[in-house]
C-alpha cells in the first residue's frame, strides 16, 4: 500500500494502527448480556403429601421451580424425576438430577411421618390430613442466600421455619400446641436446617452454573443508550472502527512526512 510521494507503509504505521487498535478495543466488546450484573435468584421445592392417598392417587407429589418457572416434577417413590423446561432438560444429564431423587425421596418419607404424627396428636378427628410444603432458597443482589421453610396443613394453619436462627412462626397465634411439637423435634429441626442451609443452597449454586436462562441477565439500559436492541448492540461499532482507524494512520504518515 503506497502513497503519491511516499515510501509507501512503513513498520511504524504497522505500530501506529496497532496502538489505536488497541485502544478502540473495548468498543468492540460484546454489550448485550453479562455475567456482572445478577438479580435475585430463587428455587423452590413444593411438596404435596397426603396421610391417607385415594386409590390410585400418590401420597407425595413434588414440583421443582427457579425464579417461578417450572423445572421437575416428581412422585414419591418413582424411580425417575422428569425434567421439565429448558432449564430441566439442561440438568437431567448431570449427576445433580440422581442427587435430587435422592433427596427429595428422603424429604417426603420423613415429612410423611411428620404429618402422620400431626394427625395423631393434633388433627385427630380428621379422616386425613394434607400437608403442602415449600422449601425454599433465594440468592439476593449481595450475594447472601437465605432458606426457610413453609407448610400448611388442610389449608387452616400455616408455619414458618427460618433455618438461620432455628425459629418457627405459626398461623393462628393459637395453634401453640403444633409450635411446640414442632421445637421439640430435635430431628426435624436438623433435617430442615440440613436442607434449606446445605442442599438446597447448593442446587442454587448447581443451576446458576448450567442454566443460561439465569445465569446472564441484560445489561440495565443505562449502560446502552442509543443503541437498537439485539446483535447491532453488540457488533455495530465494530463496522466502522477499522476504516477510521486506518483512516487516522494515513493521515498520521502524511503529517509526519511533511516535517
Amino acid at each position: 500500500m503506497s502513497f503519491p510521494g511516499r515510501t509507501g507503509w512503513t513498520g511504524a504505521s504497522s505500530v501506529r494502527l496497532g496502538l489505536l487498535f488497541w485502544f478502540f478495543l473495548p468498543v468492540c466488546a460484546p454489550a448485550g448480556r453479562s455475567r456482572e450484573f445478577r438479580g435475585p435468584l430463587s428455587l423452590n421445592q413444593n411438596f404435596s403429601i397426603t396421610s391417607q392417598a385415594r386409590t390410585g392417587q400418590p401420597w407425595c407429589e413434588i414440583q421443582g421451580q427457579v425464579n417461578g418457572n417450572k423445572f421437575l416434577y416428581y412422585v414419591c417413590g418413582n424411580k425417575q424425576v422428569i425434567p421439565i423446561g429448558p432449564c430441566g432438560m439442561k440438568l437431567k444429564d448431570t449427576a445433580f438430577w440422581d442427587t435430587q431423587r435422592e433427596t427429595l425421596e428422603d424429604l417426603g418419607e420423613e415429612l410423611r411421618k411428620k404429618l402422620l404424627d400431626i394427625k395423631a396428636e393434633i388433627f385427630t378427628k380428621s379422616d386425613s390430613l394434607y400437608m403442602q410444603g415449600s422449601l425454599m432458597c433465594e440468592r439476593g443482589a449481595d450475594g447472601h442466600t437465605r432458606g426457610s421453610w413453609r407448610f400448611a396443613f388442610n389449608e387452616r394453619l400455616t408455619c414458618l421455619f427460618e433455618a438461620e436462627n432455628r425459629k418457627w412462626t405459626v398461623d393462628p397465634p393459637g395453634g401453640q400446641q403444633f409450635r411446640v411439637m414442632l421445637d421439640n423435634d430435635g430431628e426435624l429441626t436438623k433435617l430442615l436446617v440440613r436442607t434449606a442451609n446445605g442442599d438446597c443452597k447448593s442446587w442454587l449454586q448447581h443451576i446458576w452454573e448450567h442454566c443460561d436462562e439465569v445465569q446472564e441477565t441484560t445489561v440495565p439500559p443505562a449502560t446502552r443508550q442509543g443503541t437498537a436492541p439485539g446483535k447491532a448492540t453488540a457488533i455495530g461499532p465494530c463496522t466502522w472502527i477499522f476504516p477510521l482507524l486506518l483512516s487516522c494512520v494515513v493521515i498520521m504518515d502524511i503529517l509526519v512526512g511533511d516535517h
